[in-house]
């Protein structure tokens, strides 16, 4: 039996252009976004609008929903990931910038390795994987206390943000490890437009608990808040998401995971071009640190993509 032909050079060169710049450009349209809505009334507004979408994509591809058990599991997971991690940044980018957010983010990969409890043995027997733990982690405390120390009008708010976006980094691990034990038979595409709503849902309750809804009218938001929502619905949630998941299935891991080190770049100098966000010289020594730890935590997976 012949291997399957290679997928054509030019969509692995768009999908990757999807992942690594319009992920990157999403920190800043949620700053726009902010401009007009609430945090959790915007990450519910998109999520609802993008899951309602790939849910009637697979109905009317006649796809049915999977078993009740692995759709709650879903649920649980699209909260964690969605409200927990994607929330968070939401939530925090009132307090820190938006390239601030996604430097803090790209540490996600190293929590990952933290909180997979089921291979700590694979991991923890690689020298290049402990080395790149410990590096990585140093790199967020630089980043948090030389960044603290240089900027004059940091607040107990602004480190209690930073502190959050870990919080939000773990959570959306922990989602991604229910993801990966319940897929179930279901499309990929099935299974995000559960996780979508269920976030939505929860994202509105969120947002109901915390008083965003009191006094709010949406006569009241601008323009570049809308279009930041769009921003997100369309590129964020549909497009990047979907070339991600293209990506997935005809490139190997160690490759994609390369948009971890050029998301927060794309970040800083969106933040830095478009909305004059202000980026420390001591918060670029604990990004270097990060992305150094984060690519000596990589570097088993690229030994064995090359021998594969």
């Amino acid at each position: 039996m012949s291997a399957p032909a290679p997928p054509p050079r030019l969509l692995v060169i768009l999908a990757f252009i999807a992942v690594y710049f319009i992920w990157g450009s999403t920190y800043l349209a949620v700053r726009f976004g902010l401009a007009g809505f609430p945090p959790f009334i915007l990450v519910a507004l998109r999520y609802i609008v993008a899951g309602i979408l790939m849910l009637a994509y697979c109905k009317i591809k006649r796809e049915a929903f999977p078993p009740i058990k692995l759709m709650n599991l879903q649920a649980i997971s699209g909260i964690l990931m969605l409200v927990g991690g994607t929330g968070m940044v939401a939530w925090a980018e009132q307090y820190i910038t938006s390239g601030q957010v996604a430097v803090l983010i790209a540490a996600q990969p190293l929590w990952f390795l933290i909180l997979d409890k089921a291979n700590w043995r694979q991991y923890f027997s690689e020298k290049y994987i402990i080395t790149g733990l410990l590096i990585g982690f140093l790199g967020i405390f630089l980043f948090m206390k030389l960044g603290h120390e240089e900027a004059s009008k940091t607040s107990t708010m602004n480190v209690i943000a930073m502190i959050g976006v870990q919080i939000g980094a773990m959570l959306w691990v922990v989602g991604s490890l229910i993801t990966k034990k319940s897929k179930g038979s279901s499309s990929v595409i099935m299974n995000s437009s559960i996780q979508l709503i269920a976030a939505s849902i929860f994202s509105a309750l969120v947002a109901l608990v915390a008083g965003e809804y009191s006094g709010y009218s949406f006569t009241h938001v601008p323009l570049n808040a809308w279009l930041g929502l769009i921003f997100l619905i369309t590129f964020g949630s549909l497009v990047a998401y979907l070339a991600y998941i293209w990506l997935l299935g005809h490139v190997a891991p160690a490759l994609i995971s390369t948009y971890t080190y050029v998301n927060p770049v794309v970040a800083v100098f969106l933040g830095w071009a478009l909305a004059d966000e202000k980026f420390y010289s001591g918060q670029f020594i604990g990004l270097t640190v990060i992305l150094i730890g984060i690519l000596l935590v990589n570097v088993p997976g690229y030994r064995k993509s090359k021998v594969e």
